[in-house]
């Protein structure tokens, strides 16, 4: 397994003391920053002539881009939904005794850049040509969401007075390097120049299917001194204010930018900058210490809570904290009408839309590490857009509800038949969250209501979809996409299967706790129960007796099987060297698939059956999906096989700092960061909620000499320590707790911690 590793190992930072223009991209990606309500990658403020991708996103701002092409068939979507570039507000043209700082073509010397995690700020300093020192620090704040702050600072080296210019701008002139090839999206809508503050708006442009069009506005704010003139600059779709200093040696020509963004999603567009004048008003009175001291503090609250602390291996330690770090910048449940995607604030890629990674991986994470709230509104999300899911269904001449591979509505907007259509697994993992926010939190009050709703709907498409064999007595689902997608219009998805009589039956139990009322209201009658019951029952689910294993589909062993090792180093990644062709016709798998089902479920199979299953499936697994290794490090753990379970660690928490799948430039692989979690808190640590208890089986990773983490488990916060001798567990707040350790039943109080011998 290759990497490529442009950043130092510290346990707090991302830093690096080069300016790699080869790997800017990738340096971009890995210093990515936002807040939840938006974004950017980590581009320089001042001008960088040389490749790069400059790219600003905004929550919930999208552009249905056409797909209607000389292939297109009924039932395919009419458009690709995809997040757009928006507009750089965080830009500083510098110019120095009248010439214009290029980062690419001028010397850079002494350059230093550093994330900070802990803080969550963004920090650079360098010298340029030997004349000026540059520093700078940005922050998105977590505080105030609408808020971005820059403090700018530049340094006269000489010993002549220097002419210092300084630019701050807004521009709303971007465009998307994705399949649009340059195509911008945005019309000015406003712009208003002046004293106090700058602001300019700018709207996507029309489309022809009826989509909303969004308005985004960019009001900013400077704080400087000692400027020798200013003047405003505009034209369409940008603004600026040109300040001129006359600098002494050794002093400073120094800013504040302050930038409040206000959106068409959240007011009216006559109120845009209205209202972000009101903002400006307000934050620039606080100042920026204060400010920077309120966004530190909130950091400090949340990595109080979701923090994992690893001895030995700082390695393993820089990863998981950049993958909580990400997540949580990219998402943290403020608002019910957004959700996690693949590439969050830090690239276009897979469009910036919401897959199911957040129900399959994305949850288990944010219920143990935040407020309950926050994982229901990724919830009530789905809920929100069911009627969407009702018109995919349709779309295909189906009953129920079918949730969208791809979509920013609930509208399929995916443009690959064998993901949109084929991949259907996709309904499960809705149905799951609702299972495991459930049995996890034992709140059953969104079950009943909104959930229930989703699960009958869910439940009615699966029972349209399959189709009875009278030759075999069995109910099938043919021509389907599996979790793998390196083979596509299988039949008898053993994993899809698995997971459609599963949901039949988790729903008909599910209204056990429903009143009779609601039922009726949902229209349910017993012919259509007994159905669903039926299908359960006789559901078809792929099985080989001689190998002892349940078989990915129906044709799967037909193939020439052989592991990944029987390939040479310079055929993989396969997704990069192979034609398409040939991967849909080779054993390799993408991800875990059977696994998939096998992890899901877990408490329905043996230790044998999944040692089976797991011997079998991961020597031919290529782990070419982000979304895989975590799954096998789960797994491996379980069935001690350590070794591999710590290899997969480290694939899924380096994937992006040490760019495994040679892809991070395009931006990082955000809801596939929940895998690191998962790896050491379901997998080392065996943490389970099967039947609503709670379990631990812990083991130490060779390397390591400790690790600890904070759980939130049914109103009680729960500290797990793990050492070489010893587990210790602690109930910080909340109500006694039984439980089991090693499978035997404990209780934790909040009178003493609880501690054992570790398991060998």
């Amino acid at each position: 397994m290759s990497y490529k590793r442009i950043f130092d190992i510290d346990a707090w930072k991302i830093s690096t003391t080069e300016l790699n223009k080869e790997d800017l991209r990738l340096q971009e990606s890995m210093t990515s920053i936002g807040n939840g309500y938006m974004g950017m990658r980590g581009n320089f403020e001042e001008t960088y002539s040389g490749d790069h991708h400059q790219g600003t996103y905004i929550s919930g701002v999208w552009f249905p881009d056409k797909t209607k092409v000389g292939w297109w068939k009924n039932g395919y979507p009419h458009y690709f939904g995809k997040v757009i570039n928006a507009m750089n507000f965080i830009g500083i043209r510098v110019l120095i005794n009248g010439a214009e700082v290029d980062l690419y073509t001028d010397a850079v010397t002494d350059f230093y850049q550093e994330l900070d995690m802990k803080e969550g700020i963004l920090r650079r300093s360098f010298t340029v040509n030997g004349q000026v020192r540059i520093e700078t620090e940005r922050f998105l704040s977590i505080s105030k969401l609408e808020l971005c702050l820059i403090d700018y600072r530049v340094t006269n080296l000489t010993d002549q007075n220097m002419n210092v210019e300084l630019i701050p701008y807004l521009d709303a002139d971007t465009k998307n390097e994705d399949s649009n090839y340059e195509e911008s999206f945005w019309v000015e809508a406003d712009r208003k120049v002046g004293e106090p503050y700058v602001s300019l708006a700018a709207t996507t442009k029309e489309n022809p299917f009826g989509v909303e069009r969004f308005t985004v506005n960019s009001t900013m704010g400077i704080v400087t001194d000692n400027v020798t003139s200013k003047k405003i600059k505009e034209a369409a779709l940008f603004a600026a204010v040109h300040y001129v200093y006359d600098v002494a040696p050794q002093a400073a020509a120094a800013i504040q930018k302050f930038v409040i963004v206000t959106t068409s999603r959240d007011m009216n567009t006559d109120q845009l900058i209205p209202t972000a004048e009101s903002m400006m008003m307000e934050a620039m009175n606080k100042g920026y210490n204060l400010l920077k001291e309120e966004h530190v503090n909130a950091w400090a609250e949340r990595w109080d809570k979701a923090d994992i602390e690893i001895s030995g291996d700082i390695e393993a330690q820089q990863g998981i904290r950049f993958n909580i770090f990400q997540l949580f910048s990219t998402y943290y449940g403020h608002d019910e009408r957004l959700n996690i995607g693949p590439k969050g604030f830090t690239g276009e890629k897979y469009g910036g839309a919401t897959y199911w990674d957040t129900e399959a991986y994305a949850v288990p994470m944010y219920l143990a590490l935040a407020d309950k709230r926050v994982t229901e509104n990724l919830l009530r999300y789905r809920h929100n857009q069911l009627a969407g899911a009702h018109h995919n269904a349709r779309q295909q001449g189906l009953k129920g509800a079918l949730y969208p591979m791809v979509t920013f509505t609930g509208v399929e907007c995916h443009n690959e038949w064998e993901i949109t259509f084929e991949e259907i697994h996709r309904n499960g993992a809705i149905a799951y969250a609702i299972y495991n926010y459930t049995n996890y939190t034992g709140d059953t009050s969104y079950l009943v209501n909104e959930g229930i709703e989703v699960l009958v709907e869910i439940s009615r498409f699966w029972a349209d979809r399959v189709h009875y064999s009278k030759r075999t007595g069995k109910y099938m689902i043919h021509g389907v996409t599996g979790p793998n997608e390196y083979e596509n219009n299988v039949n008898n998805n053993w994993y899809t299967n698995k997971i459609a009589a599963w949901v039949l039956k988790y729903t008909m139990d599910s209204l056990s706790k429903v009143s009779e009322t609601r039922t009726q209201e949902l229209g349910l009658t017993e012919s259509e129960l007994a159905k669903w019951s039926d299908i359960v029952e006789h559901m078809y689910f792929p099985y080989d007796e001689e190998l002892g294993v349940f078989v990915q589909h129906d044709t799967f062993l037909d193939k020439d099987l052989r592991p990944v090792s029987s390939l040479a180093k310079e055929e993989l990644p396969l997704n990069q060297k192979w034609s398409w062709d040939k991967i849909l016709r080779s054993p390799f798998i993408k991800q875990a698939d059977v696994l998939q089902g096998i992890y899901f479920f877990g408490d329905q199979f043996t230790l044998e059956e999944k040692e089976r299953n797991f011997s079998f499936y991961e020597p031919m697994t290529v782990h070419e999906s982000s979304l895989s290794p975590s799954i096998h490090a789960v797994l491996a753990a379980e069935l001690k096989m350590e070794e591999k379970a710590v290899e997969m660690y480290k694939r899924t928490a380096r994937l992006d700092l040490d760019n495994y799948n040679n892809d991070t430039e395009d931006g990082l692989h955000i809801t596939s960061m929940t895998g690191s979690w998962l790896a050491i808190v379901q997998g080392f640590a065996g943490m389970r909620t099967y039947n609503e208890t709670l379990s631990f089986s812990p083991f130490l990773p060779k390397g390591w000499t400790k690790y600890k983490f904070h759980i939130n488990y049914r109103d009680r916060l729960l500290n797990i320590s793990v050492e070489q001798d010893e587990v210790k567990i602690t109930l910080v707040s909340g109500e006694p707790l039984t439980m089991e350790l090693y499978g035997e039943e404990v209780v934790i109080t909040n009178e003493s911690a609880l501690v054992t011998t570790i398991a060998s």
